[in-house]
């Protein structure tokens, strides 16, 4: 998803982190309650970086037919584009345009991003060390965590912003929490005092 506007990364970094959802489930005949989570990344969008150049050999690129509906040609002609950065080991695909030549332009600007983003998160741990922090941003650390039973309530784990809303936070409405984040300097850790709902 590529969200566009003033400030958008400043704003969106705020998501970045693992975020946990509490429901009953519909899939679930029984009723039970069922916990799921989703690791979100944000990373800036970047034409390209002086600092950054990846050799043609340490790419690999395919192609692929892209599904779903469409005109005559899906399923025909392989449009969509998947990169693979060879040493990193990471895939970007990018299969929105009909064209593969822009299809692979989108796929290497994310690889790039993605570069840049590895590049400052190392520059910002190596910062945190020499100031002696504790905490950075890993995947297992849930930022926020939003619970439809046995209660009601989405509350952030970094800053302690929670609201009962649940319903306009899934609909989109961030404001508080993104503010709250921006406010708190965009800590990377939890407040001390601050609980799981349950424990």
């Amino acid at each position: 998803m590529i969200i566009k506007g003033e400030y958008a990364y400043g704003y969106c970094k705020a998501e970045r982190g693992v975020h946990r959802l509490v429901r009953i489930s519909p899939f679930d005949a029984n009723k039970r309650r069922h916990t799921s989570f989703a690791s979100v990344d944000v990373i800036a969008e970047i034409e390209e970086s002086p600092d950054i150049v990846i050799p043609p050999n340490e790419i690999e690129v395919d192609t692929f037919r892209s599904g779903g509906k469409g005109g005559q040609n899906v399923n025909k002609v392989e449009t969509a584009v998947r990169i693979r950065h060879i040493r990193v080991g990471w895939w970007r695909p990018a299969k929105a345009s009909a064209s593969q030549h822009q299809n692979r332009a989108t796929a290497m600007k994310l690889l790039l991003s993605k570069l840049y983003a590895q590049r400052v998160d190392a520059q910002k741990a190596e910062m945190e060390r020499f100031y002696g922090e504790k905490g950075a941003i890993a995947w297992g650390n849930q930022i926020r965590s939003y619970v439809f039973q046995p209660y009601r309530m989405v509350k952030d784990l970094r800053t302690g912003v929670e609201t009962s809303n649940v319903q306009a936070v899934m609909d989109g409405d961030l404001d508080a929490f993104v503010n709250g984040w921006l406010r708190a300097g965009g800590p990377t850790k939890r407040l001390s005092g601050i609980k799981d709902e349950e424990g």
